[in-house]
This record gives C-alpha cells, structure tokens and sequence, in this order.
C-alpha cells in the first residue's frame, strides 16, 4: 500500500477529570500535522471528527464512575471508524481525545489484524497504564481503563463486546511512572511487559524498545503505538491534564518516533490527552506534530531551524 493516511478527529473528554481534550484534533490541524505529512511524500484523508448522541445516564455498581454511557457510545463509534481506517490506509493516525478513545480504536485496529492473519502488538508510551476496571478505578475516570478492556479482563459488562482483543504479552508499556496498586496486581498477574521510567534511565529507551520491535517482527505482527502527551515531560509538553514529573525528554521521544518509523511496523496511532486549553502557545501540538512526522519518516537532517518558543 502506498505512503497513505487517514486522519481521525475524536474530540472525547468524558473520560478525563478537566475538560479541553475535545479540542485535541482542532489543534493539532492547526498546528499543521495534515500539510506536514503531506510533505513528506504522504497522501492525507481527513474524515473529520467522530461525533456520538446525547447520553441517557447509565449508572454503575461502582459509585465513582461516571460518564459510563458517553464512553460506550464512543467505543460504539470507533471501532468500525478505527477498522475502516486501517483497511483503507497504511497508517492510520487517531487525534484525541482522552485516552479512553482506545478503547475504541484499538479493538478496531485488532478487527483488521485478525483479518490479516496477523497479532496485534501494543505500544503504550504512556506515564499510566490504564489497566483499571469499572470496578477497580478509585477516580471514576474512564480514561483508566481501555487497556484493561481490550485485553480482555473481566469487568467490563458494560462496554460493547469484543469482536477481537489483544493478548497481554502483546503489550509494551514504556514511560510509565504513576500506578495504582489495583493495575500494579494486575501487570503482574498478567506478566505485562513494562518499562517504567528508572528501566529507561537505567538501559536508555532503545534496549526495551529494540527487543519489543524484535518480538513484533519474530511474529509477522502489526504494531500501534498509542502516544500520551503525559509520556512526555510536562516541562516540554504542558498542555496535559494528567502531569506526573520525569518524563520522556524532547530527545528520547524523538528516538522513539524515528526508531519506530525505522522498524516499518507501526500501523496505526493514537494521539491522546492533548488539553489545548492548558497549552502555551500552542508549543504541545506542535511538538506532537513534530514527532510524528519523526514515525513518518522525517530526520534530523530534514529538519530546518524554527523556533520551538
């Protein structure tokens, strides 16, 4: 398939304690991600933004969660968007939104997958795992969730069915630095493959990344890579509800991005938690787009001097 891509606005915030997420895809259009694919030699299908109805309120066991029949309908909605998108383009990008968007998009990628007679792998750079149930989460807040869901756990009766899920060894968690200690359970007991943030101090994040990208090719897998701003330290990337300090720095996400565009494994993206509203000058989508087009195929001597200010 040629260099194509299709980009996808979900403009979700219901999983998330502050508002503003919704204005996610807004920004990163303005920030300039669709002309900056295009120069570098990729063909751009923006499908807009996913939109879903107004909600009945679906209560829960769980007293703490809410939002519950918002974030159905948006895993609804994405996953046959998700799906299509990957049949139709090489790597498909997914602009958020909170985190609870994949949720969605990712048991759609794992739709395609299956199709292909392919694994999907999961690259979750992110300071939190997610791996909360609607049971577990102290906070209600649903953007906790996705990767506990579409790997299969228990506890989620009431968000839609899984057509296709991906197994937990499929999983790669890098940047993490904040754990609650029902997900911390779980990582063990599911054997997940997690590099927190002293591992990446320790190796450097090519060593973890390097032996991930091995297994994903050992297994003629699909990759997607699932990018929380919180990954990034909040000293470079502010506009992001969820700061935790000691994140990735400008350097090593660039790392990650090129290494990633290097392997040719990456067949979709999420692009979760930008918070516009809490941006300065708009310097958090711009990085995002610039690390991007690092997994797109841009280097370092591609790259002409502008200011970051």
């Amino acid at each position: 398939m040629m260099k194509s891509t299709v980009l996808l606005g979900v403009p979700v915030e219901t999983g998330a304690s502050q508002r503003g997420c919704l204005m996610g895809p807004a920004s990163l259009r303005t920030a300039g991600l669709p002309e900056t694919l295009q120069a570098l030699g990729w063909s751009v299908e923006d499908r807009g933004d996913i939109e879903i109805a107004p909600q009945e309120n679906m209560p829960h066991a769980n007293p703490a969660v809410h939002n519950l029949a918002e974030t159905r309908a948006w895993i609804a909605a994405l996953e046959p968007a998700a799906y299509e998108a990957a049949r139709d383009s090489r790597l498909p990008i997914f602009m958020g939104g909170d985190h609870s968007m994949s949720a969605g998009t990712v048991p759609g990628i794992a739709r395609h997958a299956a199709e292909e007679g392919r694994p999907l792998f999961v690259l979750w750079l992110d300071a939190h795992p997610d791996l909360h149930t609607l049971d577990t989460t102290e906070s209600g807040n649903l953007h906790g969730t996705p990767v506990a869901y579409f790997t299969g756990q228990e506890g989620f009766e009431a968000y839609p069915a899984l057509t296709d899920s991906v197994a937990p060894e499929h999983m790669c968690f890098i940047g993490i630095r904040s754990v609650d200690s029902a997900e911390h359970k779980r990582i063990q007991r599911l054997e997940m493959d997690v590099q927190d943030m002293r591992a990446i101090d320790e190796t450097g994040v090519l060593v973890p990344l390097r032996a991930f990208l091995d297994r994903v090719r050992g297994a003629n897998g699909r990759l997607h890579v699932s990018f929380d701003v919180d990954f990034l330290d909040p000293g470079i990337a502010p506009a992001v509800g969820t700061t935790v300090p000691g994140g990735a720095t400008f350097r090593e996400a660039h790392l990650i991005m090129e290494t990633l565009g290097d392997s040719g494994l990456v067949g979709s993206l999420d692009l979760v938690e930008l918070n516009p509203f809490l941006d300065e000058r708009g310097r958090t989508a711009k990085l995002l787009c610039d690390l991007t087009a690092s997994l797109f195929g841009r280097r370092v001597l591609d790259r002409m001097t502008r200011s970051f200010g």
